[in-house]
């Protein structure tokens, strides 16, 4: 599993499965968006909006991704 946060657009990705392939997005609902892929399983959820609606620094340790400096930061 891996966690990623993008900061420029406030997006939390968390990836189940790391294979290339085609998914199906699903919007839940606002915040929330599925990755639905190969025999119809989650591959991934997409939390729009993530500091609305989560306490980042409990979701420990994310990929941070900081468009403004350039880098990948892993915190």
């Amino acid at each position: 599993m891996k966690i990623e946060y993008d900061d420029k657009f406030d997006l939390l990705y968390i990836r189940f499965d790391d294979t290339a392939q085609e998914v199906i997005n699903e919007r839940i609902n606002d915040h929330i968006v599925l990755d639905i892929g190969k025999n119809e399983k989650i591959v991934g959820i997409e939390i729009l909006g993530a500091m609305d609606v989560l306490n980042l620094s409990n979701i420990l340790p994310i990929d941070y991704l900081n468009y403004r400096k350039d880098n990948l930061v892993t915190a």
